[in-house]
């Protein structure tokens, strides 16, 4: 039988789900909230599931718990990455969103902006530096203010907004305590819109507002800390452009089901991409939910159509 072949919602209700939440991650507190949401949605609607907070005893305790569909609801590293996803391709276990590759692409900045820019789509000037080089701002082919990142970090941890080259040494530290990589890329002055994807089509875009200077893990998960517009304020045109260049990102990096992607929306209708979240959260501030919700999809109906696609990704 194909792998991929999606299981039945008939059959979903008599097989163990497990959530995997928590991990090991910058993100692990959002992670377990997301988690969480996800677990309790699913035992109200009679699915079999148990939360797993995932570490480093994970496949022993999926066996253990005797799971057969994995709902991965983790955030970074060891999670969000394709590490996870390795080792349930391993174990033989389903899950949702996508598979290794595409999760490895898609938290490595590096490697997605290379994805991004083969296939077409405008990303902002950068600059890569590793642990231990030196940068002299006098060789950047861009202006000031610049954004200083790590590679391989979600929910803006580690990053800086920096505006003169007398902040970058402490922006370039912070970020390097997150990662062997980081990056160093041009501030691009525009409106933050993130579209869903959902079935591996855009199924809407919303526009974040922060209070704060950029959409940081404050703003992302503070109640009033950003200001949520569905659907996102544009022009029809520029609305349905928005659509098609998060779906092209998507498929760019070989994303599957879901995943949330962030574009910089210029006023020259210029539509940067900042990233693809392949597992986005689901907590009640999250974007995700708040998009299909905006779209006619309840948190149950967008959970169940999630866990419907789950399935190994690696077939034979």
């Amino acid at each position: 039988m194909d792998e991929r072949t999606m299981i039945s919602r008939e059959e979903l209700k008599t097989k163990k789900i497990g959530v995997l939440y928590g991990g090991l991650s910058a993100e692990r507190e959002v992670s377990l909230k997301s988690g969480a949401a996800v677990c309790d949605m699913l035992l109200s609607l009679g699915y079999d599931a148990v939360a797993i907070d995932v570490d480093r005893n994970l496949a022993r305790n999926l066996a253990d718990a005797g799971v057969e569909i994995a709902f991965v609801a983790l955030h970074g590293r060891y999670g969000e990455d394709g590490a996870v996803q390795g080792l349930l391709e391993m174990m033989g276990i389903p899950y949702t969103g996508s598979g290794v590759l595409a999760s490895a692409l898609a938290m490595n900045k590096i490697f997605a902006k290379a994805a991004f820019q083969a296939a077409g789509l405008m990303i902002a000037p950068y600059r890569v530096l590793a642990r231990g080089e030196e940068l002299d701002p006098s060789t950047l082919e861009f202006p000031f203010p610049v954004v200083v990142k790590p590679s391989q970090e979600g929910s803006s941890v580690g990053v800086s907004i920096v505006k003169t080259t007398e902040g970058l040494p402490a922006a370039v530290e912070l970020a390097f305590r997150h990662d062997r990589e980081i990056l160093v890329e041009q501030f691009i002055a525009a409106r933050e819109i993130q579209v869903g994807i959902l079935g591996d089509r855009a199924i809407g875009a919303i526009e974040i507002v922060p209070r704060n200077e950029f959409y940081d893990f404050e703003a992302k998960y503070t109640p009033g800390m950003a200001e949520h517009i569905f659907p996102a304020p544009l022009a029809k045109d520029l609305y349905r452009k928005a659509l098609e260049i998060g779906a092209q990102a998507h498929r760019a990096l070989g994303c599957s089901d879901y995943s949330r992607v962030d574009l910089l929306v210029t006023p020259r209708e210029e539509c940067y991409i900042l990233e693809v979240n392949t597992l986005p959260g689901m907590t009640a501030l999250s974007l995700f939910p708040e998009i299909a919700g905006g779209v006619g999809i309840s948190f149950g109906e967008l959970l169940e159509r999630i866990l419907l696609s789950a399935s190994l990704k690696i077939s034979i």
